[in-house]
């Protein structure tokens, strides 16, 4: 894949002394927090909280830290944190009201730390060599995609006339909604909800996810969703992220110092659809776990196996198969 921008796939750079957005070199890169210390201190957090990664490892909030240039970071990164602390601190509306290239950006940059942590993590234990051999080819491509992507936030990059994400932000009827996020790294897909707004965006699917579900959507457009709601809109999110099939391609062209990126149409020359057939019973399993707060159990849920529970009403699901 030639982009023209830095590709920590090819040498499988992960050893922590390049700074983890753009590969410069540095003796002493500066180390920041995956979830920066604003965000924790507006939910009222501690940083200890913990977190298990994919190698079962526990980890504190405060200690998920990734390398990164200080010129970077303070003139391309800090910004960017600058604008999500303020809507962050208004609340949906000013929310809603961002951009969805800096949420595309923010979340991206999350959930790709958390990737470079897993990877680190994986090369340390000997789950993955060191050049990266032994892991899927086409998760190594959708990566470094992203990665790719990501770099817009210091170098202009621009979408030729398409968005790679899904990104939905909803009102929440709880005005105190506590902070908690999900995440899926092999479909790049996030949840988060807090205060009175949730968020859900799927990183790599060109907008194919957002059409899927776009019946619901408009269906609940400016109306202020129940917790159990936001978790039902998730679980969908969530699960046809694993049914969508494809690995969306990309032309990438880098011309006087703009790097400017066109989507490959997605069809390609398979003649199945785009989305795997959605099953109820695996969808009532994942939407079991979404509901735990509220101990919802499988059998409920199914009770009806041609028609799931939800708290929506229709529930304009999508056809079994």
């Amino acid at each position: 894949m030639n982009t023209g921008l830095y590709n920590p796939f090819k040498l499988f750079d992960f050893k922590g002394n390049k700074c983890f957005l753009t590969g410069l070199s540095t003796s002493e890169p500066i180390m920041i927090n995956l979830l920066p210390q604003w965000l924790l201190d507006m939910a009222q957090l501690t940083g200890n909280e913990q977190i298990k990664l994919l190698d079962e490892s526990v980890k504190s909030y405060n200690s998920l830290k990734v390398p990164c240039n200080e010129e970077v970071y303070l003139k391309n990164i800090l910004p960017l944190e600058n604008r999500i602390e303020k809507a962050f601190e208004e609340g949906y509306k000013e929310v809603s009201a961002l951009q969805e290239l800096d949420l595309f950006h923010w979340i991206g940059k999350l959930m790709y730390g958390f990737l470079y942590l897993e990877m680190q993590a994986a090369i340390r234990l000997k789950q993955l060599s060191g050049d990266g051999m032994n892991m899927s080819q086409g998760l190594m491509h959708k990566f470094a995609n992203l990665h790719a992507m990501l770099q817009g936030m210091h170098t202009e990059v621009e979408f030729e006339e398409f968005k790679p994400w899904s990104i939905v932000v909803v009102p929440l009827e709880d005005q105190h909604t506590a902070f908690s996020f999900r995440d899926e790294i092999n479909t790049l897909i996030f949840s988060l909800k807090f205060k009175d707004f949730g968020i859900v965006a799927c990183l790599q699917d060109n907008g194919t996810n957002k059409r899927y579900h776009q019946e619901i959507l408009s269906s609940i457009q400016d109306k202020h969703l129940s917790g159990q709601q936001f978790e039902e809109i998730a679980a969908r999110f969530f699960y046809s992220a694993y049914l969508f099939n494809r690995l969306p391609e990309y032309n990438y062209l880098p011309v006087n110092g703009v790097v400017y990126i066109d989507q490959m149409p997605l069809r390609g020359m398979q003649n199945k659809p785009v989305f795997d057939e959605w099953e109820h019973k695996t969808y009532a399993q994942v939407l079991e776990n979404f509901w735990k707060p509220w101990e919802l159990t499988l059998f409920e849920i199914i009770k009806n196996p041609m028609q799931p529970v939800s708290f929506f009403e229709p529930s304009l699901l999508p056809d079994a198969g």
